[in-house]
């Protein structure tokens, strides 16, 4: 008897238990569907949000406009539930920069907790229209997330002009999509496989089936995308995943994870995806950079002057690969100093290489530029006229004034 009244006693507290965590996910998930809410561009972000009200600084990344203007872009406020989006241009190749010309910065003392815009890129497509991707979540990741794009048609203008962010999918985005022989757009996105965060542990379930390193495609020039398929990596880390075209047709997916890069081919345009296994490019967990180049080389961006080699986060380094990956040569040293991260660039008409990445972003906060050639990925060195490391990008100031006022 004494048996049978504990297991009906274990069986109600199960009951309640159950009950309690289904009412926990029921509240929190719907907290967070304020991060399904439409975003607002502040497209006249000064004084508010000028560098000496910024304290912090992470790269996401750049891309030049048809007219030939930069524009950078890099998160403030903290790798944190704070996070928001900055953007600033320049008109002569990286040699100066404008103050912030366009902020998202979502946070409200309205909502319950806080809403990030914490990861995305810039990316000029074949029309020469500049998109703005950017992640939206409740917290770091609330287990859904949500990739937006905005997209400017006139990004050389005085006062360009910004669409209304439109949702594509879940989960967040890091890197530019990519373009396939075929027309197509590919763009990565990720879903991670350990689902929300702290307290948004355990929520939307429902999406396990599609958490993984997602692929979506665009057939009509970026007005719509559709989820193609997904590679799924042991130890993810964000995944932060590329695509390149290899010459023979396949897709070679990289992705960032705690055993550091691992790599997926795709023979049928991104549907399926081959195990993944781990890559000859040896690198720390943190962001890469891989492009195709017009000459058809192949760049990487990694960390450490050795392929098989790496000692964290610093020495960033440029790589040209003539055969798909299979071999790679140069090993350009961008940046020795310690605390740099986070690479992202494109290539301009001329061949000229940009390349972003920062610095200590919570003491210094520097976003970097580093203009170069693949002329100087081979030689080791700079040997192209106008080829420049370590330009400045913005810095904040605010712990600087800070400092000056408590004098």
């Amino acid at each position: 008897m004494k048996s049978g009244i504990s297991f009906l006693l274990v069986l109600l507290l199960s009951q309640v238990a159950h009950s309690d965590e289904a009412d926990r996910i029921a509240k929190l998930e719907k907290i967070a569907d304020h991060a399904l809410e439409q975003p607002t561009l502040n497209t006249s972000p000064l004084p508010a949000y000028d560098y000496d009200q910024l304290d912090y600084g992470m790269t996401i990344g750049i891309d030049r406009t048809p007219g030939g203007r930069l524009w950078a872009c890099w998160v403030a406020g903290g790798d944190s539930p704070k996070a928001f989006f900055v953007l600033a241009t320049s008109d002569d190749d990286g040699e100066s920069w404008s103050k912030p010309r366009l902020v998202i910065d979502t946070h409200s003392p309205d909502l319950p907790m806080d809403r990030s815009t914490l990861v995305g890129n810039l990316w000029t497509d074949p029309l020469g229209r500049l998109w703005l991707f950017f992640d939206q979540s409740m917290q770091m990741f609330d287990g859904r997330g949500g990739v937006w794009a905005t997209v400017c048609e006139n990004p050389d203008a005085d006062t360009p002009e910004w669409s209304r962010p439109t949702r594509i999918w879940h989960g967040v985005t890091l890197n530019k999509p990519t373009v396939l022989s075929n027309g197509e757009w590919m763009l990565p996105i990720s879903l991670d496989e350990r689902g929300g965060l702290h307290e948004f542990k355990g929520c939307f379930r429902d999406l396990d089936p599609l958490r993984g390193a997602n692929v979506f495609v665009s057939k009509d020039q970026g007005t719509t995308w559709t989820r193609r398929g997904m590679a799924n990596f042991s130890n993810p880390d964000w995944h932060e995943h590329m695509i390149i075209e290899r010459q023979d047709g396949t897709l070679w997916m990289l992705a960032r994870t705690r055993k550091g890069i691992m790599e997926s081919t795709s023979t049928d345009q991104g549907a399926t995806w081959s195990l993944p296994v781990l890559s000859q490019i040896k690198h720390p967990v943190a962001r890469f950079h891989i492009r195709r180049l017009a000459s058809g080389r192949l760049l990487l961006i990694k960390h450490g002057d050795q392929l098989e080699t790496h000692t964290g986060r610093e020495q960033l380094s440029a790589w040209l690969s003539e055969d798909d990956g299979k071999t790679w040569k140069g090993g350009l040293v961008l940046d020795e100093k310690k605390g740099i991260s986070y690479p992202d660039g494109f290539q301009a008409p001329d061949g000229t290489l940009f390349i972003s990445y920062d610095r200590n972003r919570a003491k210094d906060g520097e976003i970097l530029l580093a203009r170069f050639t693949e002329e100087d990925v081979l030689a080791k060195k700079l040997v192209a006229k106008n080829s420049r490391l370590k330009m400045l990008i913005s810095k904040p100031l605010a712990n600087r004034v800070l400092k000056e006022k408590k004098k």
